[in-house]
């Protein structure tokens, strides 16, 4: 009887540990692939261990280990922009679980799951994630399958309450109801049995479900596995800051990040004020990294290579890195070109990332901004300086036309809008975000024309000289969500869709006096609880201010390192020695660009 007891005592105490210890299953930030940005939810298996061979060859001495699968691998017929179709195939146990499409993964055939292809990537020495979305499926609730190990039922534990607003598969699980957590504990621990490593958990952020975040730490602990929990989308409220750190190992900041300057400049400010939550085992999540080959089967444009100028990728690299983000990898890895990878495998960069502590802004001078961490085993600085100048912002009152806010909460969600431009050269189209950030901001200029004595010309009929869109890219009778433009519940085959803040120019044709349009939120927009306020433009002069110098000088003194006289400088990119510097270091950096340094104390 006392050996039993003793033996009882060590395994509480053993377990307790483990289950306060989820902290160190991600002691520096996860980094890894994941299918989204390249495969959307089409991702098929050879793709999978074709991204796995790759990583395995190539990334995993630098660090990278995670391959995830990225939404709705249980859909038999899925296809790219095919969310929420009438006709989905769901794959699924008796006891309401969602299963891997075998159509889609063969080795999960007969109920395998996904152990197959998680062995095949330990085998590789990586490891294994997928996406789940919270909840329990429509589809289970409809069969009413049972709750493992329960006498409960689907129907008797989901409600409505704040449905997922962008994809209908599942309900809130009640956490308030017997066999609710049971329910969350049969899902993960058959997650265990294929071997997972890491699952992101969708719809968890915004709105914040706290009761569902707390469901599945407790279903993951009861594992006995180390599971690595990602929560999304972002941003995650900051009010939660704390809750979150305490339950998960990385959280969302934004929304789905693609290869957009404006969606990328933002991250300044969401990484500055995010990044006193920073610590080893909970990381603030930037999202994706949206480079090399991107959108094969996407959700956001067509096969490509990221938009991102290599300046630009340098940005994105260091701030991700001295922010100490997760790197999660969105872009086709054996498609992989040299400079991505030299970008990926940079071992004083990724050093950075995993190991630099007292992450923070150190001075931000309109768009010139610098950020410093410590080595604490050296003493030296890491210093990343950004240039993030633009073209002059819009000066708003030179509009020769606007129109009134809109947005999801006043209820005004379209208008028409006209101009006169008699004699004008030049038509610039712009929306803004109405001064509350670009979320869900989906604007459509519908049915755009011209008219005056040569009657009348539809603006579609022109091309645009430039354009630029706050995410995604402008599209021609879409919206930029790549659906049909939709206004107040109408559909139109003709106009422009956009996302503030965006601009677009035209060269005019000669002998048309008026413009006129039906502008508003896209349907798209309307459907999301968040955001969404924006206002449009007219202009017959360019409204941007003059364009910066290609470079400029950023200062950083030794008394803002805490340094007294001279140090020494090395560039991280370059791997290069700078040299010695007295009191001051000042690089060139190019707009849009970045330069990244270990500056150390000058030993006497």
């Amino acid at each position: 009887m006392k050996k039993t007891c003793i033996l009882f005592l060590l395994l509480t105490v053993t377990v307790s540990a483990f289950c306060q210890g989820f902290e160190s299953w991600a002691q520096t930030p996860p980094l890894g692939w994941n299918s989204w940005d390249c495969f959307g939810p089409t991702v098929v298996e050879d793709e999978v261990k074709a991204n796995a061979d790759y990583m395995a060859a190539n990334l995993k001495d630098a660090g990278w280990e995670y391959i995830v699968i990225d939404i709705r691998w249980y859909i038999e017929n899925d296809k790219a922009h095919g969310y929420n179709e009438k006709d989905a195939v769901f794959v699924m146990d008796e006891y309401g679980r969602l299963q891997p499409s075998p159509v889609r993964f063969p080795s999960s055939a007969n109920g395998k799951g996904f152990k197959a292809i998680g062995d095949y990537i330990h085998s590789k020495g990586l490891k294994f994630g997928i996406h789940i979305m919270r909840g329990i499926p429509k589809e289970a609730v409809k069969k009413n399958t049972m709750v493992l190990g329960t006498n409960v039922k689907a129907a008797d534990i989901y409600n409505t309450d704040r449905l997922c607003k962008w994809l209908g598969d599942m309900y809130t699980v009640d956490y308030q109801k017997p066999g609710a957590q049971e329910y969350y504990n049969s899902l993960f621990n058959l997650y265990a049995s294929w071997g997972l490593d890491f699952v992101k958990v969708d719809d968890l952020s915004v709105p914040y479900h706290k009761e569902e975040i707390e469901m599945i730490r407790k279903a993951i602990d009861q594992t006995g596995r180390p599971i690595v929990l990602s929560t999304s989308p972002g941003e995650t409220p900051l009010e939660d800051a704390s809750h979150v750190m305490k339950n998960a190992n990385m959280w969302r900041t934004v929304g789905d990040f693609w290869d957009s300057w404006a969606q990328l400049k933002e991250h300044f400010d969401v990484c500055n004020r995010w990044s006193p939550y920073i610590g080893n085992g909970h990381f603030p999540d930037a999202d994706m990294l949206p480079l090399g080959r991107i959108g094969i089967r996407a959700e956001n444009g067509d096969d490509r290579m990221t938009r991102f100028t290599k300046d630009e990728q340098y940005t994105l690299m260091t701030l991700f890195s001295i922010f100490r983000s997760p790197l999660m990898y969105g872009g086709d890895l054996p498609s992989m070109d040299p400079f991505t990878l030299s970008l990926l495998t940079n071992k004083d960069v990724l050093e950075v990332n995993k190991f630099s502590s007292n992450n923070k802004q150190l001075f931000r001078d309109k768009d010139l901004i610098g950020w410093i961490a410590d080595d604490a085993i050296t003493g030296d600085k890491f210093v990343a300086l950004f240039n993030a100048q633009d073209q002059g912002a819009v000066e708003e009152n030179k509009a020769v036309s606007k129109s009134a806010v809109l947005s999801i909460k006043s209820g005004l969600k379209s208008t028409e809008i006209s101009a006169d431009i008699t004699n004008a050269q030049k038509l610039f189209l712009y929306v803004s975000d109405a001064g509350d950030g670009n979320n869900w901001d989906h604007a459509d200029w519908v049915e755009p024309k011209l008219t005056g004595p040569k009657g009348e010309l539809k603006l579609t009929e022109l091309k645009w000289v430039k354009a630029r869109s706050g995410w995604s890219s402008v599209m021609l009778n879409r919206s930029v969500g790549k659906n049909s433009l939709n206004l107040s519940g109408k559909e139109y085959a003709n106009g422009i869709g956009t996302h503030s803040n965006s601009l677009i120019e035209y060269t005019l044709p000669e002998g048309y006096t008026k413009f006129s349009a039906k502008v508003g939120l896209d349907n798209e927009s309307v459907e999301q609880p968040e955001g969404a306020s924006i206002q449009f433009f007219v202009f017959t002069e360019n409204p941007a201010g003059e364009m910066p110098a290609d470079s400029v000088t950023i200062s950083v003194k030794a008394e803002q390192l805490g340094f007294k006289g001279d140090m020494t400088v090395k560039n991280l990119w370059t791997g290069r020695n700078l040299g010695v510097f007295k009191n001051e270091f000042a690089p060139f950096v190019r707009r849009h660009g970045a330069g990244f340094y270990r500056i150390s104390a000058q030993k006497k």
